[in-house]
């Protein structure tokens, strides 16, 4: 027999708070049958009916406290399934990124929804693509909520070269490492999380979006950004063109809307006014997820209702049998 419930301090404080309590109920049950004995001129011992009464009261106790600890036994198979999904989340750390339009900015807020996302899917692979012109392995899949956020924590826009942002080459490192896991796969199961701000320089992103769509994965763009935009900051004030004028940088919803498009996606956005991220997690919750393992385990049942239900019982006979000498 194992015990489903483990008692800790409190337990163990409440239950001698219990039992000192039911002492001094046995002791007072003592002086009355002393009291009865000396009115009949018999021993307390030979109190049958007063004892019989403590002893099944006792008893009642006893099998309450048991049914408490939840005492399980009997073994049954159950079968266990493990299922979930596997999410590469794609980051652009372009320059860009360090706008302010959204405070503290772009990329500030998309790591803490970035967080929001990762907690969401405890129960499921992630995996972080970081990108600007390339595309870099930041964090391969893994249920390793802990090693997901500290890799969060550390990205900033030094991490990848400055030289423009392109999707292609994030999607399709997404693909081939979908495509290395044990070629295990499921329509819809395998998700993209494409985070930029839609400035998109590169010329094989639809080739790539089209090819994601033709594996059956899902792909989903968060836009952020705003429409006035901000100046881009950088160690020397703020990033100009050739010209020497302050380089604005918006939200381009367009590129990001029709990659979403093209690879049967979504599209959501980030802004002043607008947060998608918790109807995106909506969104990808409600897909189903792959079937990962399946195993037959042996298992014991909490049976404590077999202690409550005799317990109950014998506190029926208690009150059905009512002992008037005891009535204190």
């Amino acid at each position: 027999m194992t015990w489903f419930r483990n008692p800790g301090i409190t337990e163990y404080l409440l239950l001698f708070i219990f039992l000192t309590a039911y002492g001094f109920y046995l002791y007072r049950i003592f002086k009355v049958g002393k009291a009865i004995a000396a009115t009949s001129g018999t021993s307390v011992a030979s109190s049958w009916k007063l004892w019989t009464k403590v002893g099944l009261r006792s008893i009642v106790l006893i099998l309450v406290l048991i049914s408490i600890l939840g005492p399980s036994f009997g073994e049954s198979r159950r079968e266990v399934k493990s299922v979930g999904k596997d999410i590469m989340i794609c980051v652009d750390l372009s320059k860009s990124m360090d706008a302010t339009d959204i405070a503290p900015s772009r990329l500030e807020k998309v790591k803490f929804e970035m967080k929001r996302i990762v907690d969401a899917f405890s129960s499921d692979r992630v995996g972080i693509i970081i990108f600007s012109s390339e595309a870099f392995m930041q964090c391969p899949m893994t249920f390793d909520q802990n090693a997901l956020n500290l890799f969060i924590e550390t990205m900033n826009t030094g991490l990848v070269p400055s030289a423009g942002t392109d999707f292609g080459p994030p999607l399709e490192m997404a693909m081939e490492k979908f495509r290395s896991d044990e070629g295990k796969k499921l329509e819809n199961s395998r998700i993209i999380i494409l985070i930029s701000d839609g400035e998109d320089f590169g010329e094989e992103t639809e080739s790539a979006a089209k090819q994601v769509e033709d594996e059956g994965i899902t792909m989903f763009t968060l836009g952020v950004g705003t429409e006035s935009g901000s100046p881009i900051p950088t160690p020397r004030g703020f990033k100009t063109d050739q010209s020497g004028n302050q380089v604005i940088s918006r939200l381009n919803r367009k590129p990001l809307e029709q990659l979403a498009e093209l690879s049967n996606g979504s599209y959501y956005e980030i802004s002043e006014s607008r947060n998608d991220v918790p109807r995106m997690i909506r969104k990808i919750s409600s897909i189903e997820g792959l079937l990962r393992d399946s195993r037959m385990v042996d298992v014991s049942a909490n049976r404590y209702f077999y202690f409550l239900l005799a317990a109950f019982l014998l506190f029926c006979v208690d009150i059905l049998w009512p002992l008037k000498p005891i009535r204190l």
